[in-house]
């Protein structure tokens, strides 16, 4: 992960608004041959006695089960829009293009839980993208038992403590004011994403121009 100090998030209820928002996140490790595997799920952050707690669920018996099993020691990608940044758009347009990116790197101990842990975050997971709609039908509580049963014996639920965190909110913020407003009209042309980007470095420009009057 890149360490330049004006590509950082400072700000930590921004950082955790950014998990939340982007929870599908990659789960990586190594496994008894020290070989890499990932898998991608959903995973949710909160605050447990002061200590940074992810938690999610995965199926049991595949190869990162068994990779985790052999080592508890968890890399979280959490990743959220990102667009290309044409030189061009500089004020000095002989410039290599670029790319601007937010992403969160959580680094930590995975643990794995009982099934009462697990009915917890099936519950909490369902809940969270039914939009707390306690009457949908594929809400936990209101699956058939027969079914849930069946179903919870193949997955398993787990908990990481977070022992860093470190992100990259690569924004343009190493531009000249000129070429920063022009990259945000530029971006507001472009696709969702590229929109989303111009965004989020509008919401910046006090911050990375102090002097700026908009």
């Amino acid at each position: 992960m890149y360490k330049l100090p004006y590509h950082k998030e400072q700000n930590e209820q921004i950082i955790k608004e950014f998990v939340d928002q982007y929870p599908f996140a990659f789960l990586t490790g190594c496994n008894s041959e020290n070989k890499p595997i990932a898998t991608q799920v959903p995973v949710f952050i909160e605050e447990k006695d002061g200590r940074k707690i992810l938690s999610g669920h995965i199926m049991k018996n595949t190869d990162h089960h068994k990779a985790f099993l052999h080592n508890e020691n968890v890399l979280v990608v959490f990743t959220g829009r990102h667009t290309y940044v044409s030189g061009t758009w500089y004020s000095n347009p002989n410039m290599p293009s670029t790319w601007n990116y937010m992403s969160v790197h959580a680094k930590g101990i995975i643990r794995f839980l009982d099934d009462a842990a697990l009915e917890d975050v099936l519950r909490k997971t369902s809940l969270h993208f039914e939009n707390y709609n306690q009457q949908s039908t594929t809400v936990f509580d209101n699956i058939p038992l027969e079914f849930k049963q069946r179903v919870m014996q193949a997955i398993v639920a787990f908990e990481i403590e977070v022992k860093e965190m470190d992100n990259v909110f690569k924004l343009s913020q190493d531009r000249d004011s000129k070429s920063y407003h022009n990259i945000i009209e530029k971006l507001k042309e472009q696709s969702e994403d590229g929109r989303v980007i111009a965004a989020e470095m509008k919401k910046r420009i006090k911050e990375v121009f102090p002097d700026a009057k908009e």
